[in-house]
């Protein structure tokens, strides 16, 4: 895995083609002849029992446009038999890998018993890992937190069981180990301890990508040249970061309306109906925060039940000047 690699984050309702596309055609147009620089797309957790038993909308979770070798399936259960058979199934698609969510924190999810709960237990994670690890050639990659706790209880004890559960999955066929370094129950506002990200890189014979708070171009070229990166939030706002990163120079002023009328284009293309809605109010969520009265734009992007209802109402704010 090169030093620089870069990815885009597995969020949900936002990691499907409609956005890979549209980050796309940033980083692989015109705009980027100054450079180039692979993105990894990781999609929106899959359920792994939905996915076994055929799920009405699997088809879309699994559609692997625009790039299916830079794209890597992310897994989400609680039940390692499940949750293997899955990955057993995704073995015949064209892909870059596997990924196994033991990171997210939403209550429904733990209640479940997958995401962060996998990390209360490490050597049923790790069992988990090998299970998957006999059924897939490619890949195979874990996403977690700093531990399942509330909050950073010790600095110290803190670091060493996650090196511990980390040194489990890498024994067990882990390749890669994506760290959000947050403790579970730390939302956004407080700030993701970057250092644990470069411990863990130094304790691990694997490569270790560092996920959260990265908020600009700047800040991510930095962080690129510290190791493999993960963005997520400033993806969905700039969608053409990623161009950036490769040597781009892109007018973002000049592109706002542009880029937010070919998003609705492509979510109707490549996205069912009964996601639109849902998709949509998503991505505009960070993508408003480019223009002047974000919360208002999003209000009325909120109270449009129609995604011509949306382009309308862009196209109005922009025409009012109320873009930068």
């Amino acid at each position: 895995m090169p030093q620089n690699s870069l990815m885009f984050a597995p969020m949900a309702e936002l990691s499907h083609r409609a956005l890979r596309e549209l980050i796309v055609s940033f980083t692989e147009g015109s705009a980027t002849r100054t450079g180039s620089l692979p993105v990894e797309f990781f999609t929106e957790m899959i359920s792994a029992a939905g996915l076994v038993s055929g799920g009405p909308f699997e088809k879309w979770y699994l559609d692997p446009g625009p790039r299916p070798g830079l794209l890597v399936y992310q897994l989400l259960g609680s039940d390692i038999e499940t949750i293997r058979a899955a990955a057993e199934l995704l073995e015949t698609t064209a892909c870059l890998g596997v990924d196994l969510n033991m990171g997210c924190a939403a209550p429904l999810i733990k209640k479940s018993g997958g995401g962060i709960r996998w990390m209360e237990d490490g050597k049923k994670a790790a069992l988990l890992v090998g299970a998957v690890r006999r059924v897939c050639s490619k890949r195979l990659s874990v996403k977690i937190r700093l531990g399942p706790e509330k909050t950073l209880y010790d600095e110290e004890a803190v670091f060493a069981r996650l090196e511990a559960f980390c040194r489990r999955l890498v024994d067990a066929g882990a390749d890669l180990i994506t760290l959000h370094p947050r403790m579970a129950g730390e939302k956004f506002k407080r700030r993701a301890r970057w250092e644990y990200v470069t411990r863990l890189r130094q304790a691990l014979s694997v490569p270790v990508a560092g996920n959260g708070d990265i908020s600009s171009i700047n800040e991510l070229l930095e962080r690129l040249r510290e190791g493999p990166v993960m963005i997520g939030r400033l993806a969905v706002q700039k969608p053409w970061i990623f161009a950036q990163a490769a040597g781009a120079r892109i007018d973002e002023a000049s592109v706002l309306e542009e880029t937010a009328l070919r998003f609705l284009d492509l979510l109707r293309r490549f996205q069912p109906p009964e996601f639109h809605p849902s998709r949509a109010r998503r991505f505009f969520r960070y993508y408003c925060d480019n223009f002047t009265w974000a919360e208002q734009l999003r209000n009325r992007i909120n109270r449009e039940p129609a995604l011509s209802g949306i382009a309308a109402v862009i196209r109005g704010y922009v025409a009012d000047g109320l873009a930068p």
